[in-house]
């Protein structure tokens, strides 16, 4: 296993930094943007890798590698529009650590030489798709590493949804790279609960005022989620409070039952959250508790993406109080969501004993059952923060 494949293997969701200038779709995006500097900053944050775009069409050149080679050590990614092993062997001279295929423009037969001439190099490979045929391909290529491009690279458009039903539908053995529109934490987090191992950013990056800052708050956790939503105006206070996750509640007996799942922006993923089956609503998530005589809903419950789970919710008991929780909470593997009595008074000590993936608010944010108190929820995202 390569630098870049064996980076991109770590837990959590990690983040590959762009460094480009400009782009066919976008036009000038940072122009005299210093290699050098942003790899630099990048490794700073957290980066897990670095891409160099090193073609003319992107105000890019073999040098822009070679600079950040110099700054940084992290994995470099050469980013280009390879067809021949000698674009290869300059890439590994440059200092690269992988190259990108882009299958759109290759042939299997094409693609499967260079896999093997980058093999014998020392590079590793991220070998684009963008459809179902192009992912079909690279799983018969055995590529190893794969991204999963959200930009048609013929008409520049960006499907998401798309994207990410294809990162969903990709093997799970290999490493998955969603390329290409995130431009928030909850865009990168609905990456990351399809299957991607990795997010590759851009532009969003470029057109920052301080791009390793930008890169740092698409990978930070906990994801902040505001819960027991119920009017058009209190979303729109969570989402300009930073919140990342729209929880409406949909069991029965609830204070703070919602009519239905409201529109969010395209910066907030959409919970609906209920008891017992999916009501089949239409939302990003499913947070489903059990049932539980006596009461609206069970303690504990999964987060679930199409049917699957993603996530544990640790939650306290139905209007009752748990002085183990956070221990119980800490003890927990893989992703977690942390519920439970949370508000800006005591969401960060909460964070810093049990480090979730994900923090749940709901009744401590509202001035009355199912209406929220605007300034409540900015001090709760904050606290958070």
């Amino acid at each position: 296993m390569g630098r870049f494949r064996d980076a991109l293997s770590a837990s959590g969701l990690q983040g590959i930094a762009e460094v480009k200038r400009r782009s066919p779709s976008a036009g000038e995006l940072r122009a005299g943007a210093d290699p050098a500097a942003l790899a630099a900053s990048y490794e700073r944050v957290g980066a897990a890798a670095i891409s160099i775009l090193i073609d003319a069409r992107f105000d890019g050149s073999w040098d822009d590698l070679r600079a950040a080679r110099s700054a940084a050590r992290l994995p470099l990614l050469a980013k280009g529009f390879f067809s021949t092993d000698e674009d290869l062997r300059i890439a590994r001279e440059a200092g690269a650590d992988a190259a990108l295929l882009i299958l759109r423009d290759l042939g299997d037969e094409t693609a499967r030489r260079l896999l093997v001439v980058a093999s014998d190099l020392g590079l590793d490979t991220l070998v684009e798709a963008h459809n179902p045929e192009e992912l079909a391909r690279a799983t018969r290529l055995d590529a190893p590493v794969i991204g999963i491009n959200a930009r048609d690279l013929a008409t520049f458009a960006i499907d998401r949804l798309a994207q990410l039903a294809l990162v969903a539908s990709a093997p799970h053995d290999r490493i998955i790279v969603a390329e290409s529109g995130i431009e928030s934490r909850a865009q990168g987090a609905a990456a990351e609960l399809a299957g991607a191992d990795a997010i590759l950013v851009g532009s969003a990056l470029m057109r920052a005022t301080d791009p390793a800052q930008k890169l740092a708050e698409l990978l930070s956790r906990p994801l902040v989620k505001v819960c027991g939503l119920t009017r058009a105006e209190d979303v729109a206070a969570a989402a300009e409070a930073g919140a990342d996750l729209a929880g409406f509640v949909l069991a029965e007996g609830s204070p703070r039952r919602a009519q239905g799942v409201l529109s969010v922006p395209e910066t907030m993923l959409t919970v609906s959250v209920e008891v017992g089956e999916p009501s089949g609503a239409e939302a990003d998530l499913v947070q489903l508790y059990p049932r539980e005589a006596g009461k609206v809903r069970g303690r504990d419950a999964v987060l679930l993406r199409e049917g699957r789970e993603v996530a544990k919710v640790l939650d306290l008991p139905w209007q009752e109080s748990d002085p183990a929780h956070l221990e119980r909470a800490r003890a927990a593997k893989g992703r977690v969501m942390l519920a439970g009595g949370l508000g800006s008074d005591n969401v960060r000590a909460a964070i810093d004993a049990v480090r979730p993936w994900a923090v749940d608010a709901s009744s401590a944010l509202e001035s009355v059952p199912g209406v929220k108190d605007h300034e409540l929820v900015r001090a709760y995202v904050e606290a958070a923060r």
